[in-house]
């Protein structure tokens, strides 16, 4: 896919050799994208790129490490000059089973570092090549677990309280995506945040609710479309769902 220079355009997704990440990538690509595959296991991304069509390139890519986070950007920038689509895809869930009361500070940080921290680092890295794109775009993948307004309404029985440290971390990423949003604004940069559904993948396996029946092709859906509508515009209070029922934790 180009904007009418005949150059494809660029993205990079991070944590995209696995799960709903991975979907994104193959669908980038299938558009006509350069996709970035992101990981933190060089190996596992060099398989999952090897079972797709089109432009992957795979990058070390580990969020919580600032100097892949780095070297990440510089390799975008000596090779494609730009970028067009950040995906901000690697999240965590790190408290399965333990009660509210009981989740530790060393939890929290988990979350965060991965969930929320990652999400800064390597957008902040990327500004200055979203710059140069004429319709940059970020998309943070999300939760309805992460807005308030879902959370308040004790009759749904998804809200799932007791994920305090990944619903709090949702919530953090949905008000870093408003002020990415206005900061980024007059760069033409879009900055939303999206859902993808519940899904049984990774650490959710032995989670305790109830699926949807979202593939990770639907789960993928949402972040595809808004990663390559330049129009799709801004968001990130209440994350835009998927084409999932009542989204809950992915794994990606």
């Amino acid at each position: 896919m180009d904007k009418g220079g005949g150059a494809a355009e660029v993205a990079l997704v991070t944590d995209g050799d696995t799960g709903v990440g991975r979907e994104i990538v193959r669908s980038l690509a299938a558009a006509g994208l350069t996709v970035y595959l992101g990981t933190d296991d060089v190996e596992r991304g060099r398989a999952a790129a090897a079972a797709m069509r089109g432009d992957v390139r795979v990058v070390a890519l580990d969020v919580t490490d600032d100097a892949e986070v780095a070297a990440a950007a510089r390799r975008i920038e000596d090779e494609s000059g730009r970028l067009d689509v950040l995906v901000n895809n690697a999240g965590v869930v790190v408290e399965w089973g333990v009660p509210t009361d009981e989740i530790s500070a060393a939890l929290l940080l988990a979350s965060y570092e991965v969930n929320v921290v990652g999400v800064v680092e390597v957008t902040s890295a990327c500004v200055p090549l979203l710059r140069r794109s004429r319709a940059g775009r970020v998309v943070n993948l999300s939760s309805l677990l992460g807005s308030m307004t879902f959370l308040a309404d004790a009759d749904n029985p998804i809200a799932q309280r007791g994920l305090q440290a990944y619903t709090s971390s949702k919530a953090a990423v949905n008000a870093i995506t408003l002020v990415y949003a206005d900061a980024l604004r007059a760069d033409g940069i879009l900055v939303d945040a999206v859902s993808p559904g519940r899904l049984a993948t990774g650490p959710t396996a032995a989670a305790q609710f109830t699926r949807s029946r979202t593939t990770l092709a639907e789960a993928a859906q949402g972040p595809v479309e808004r990663a390559l509508l330049a129009d799709a515009g801004v968001g990130g209070g209440d994350p835009a769902p998927g084409t999932g029922e009542d989204p809950a934790p992915a794994s990606r």
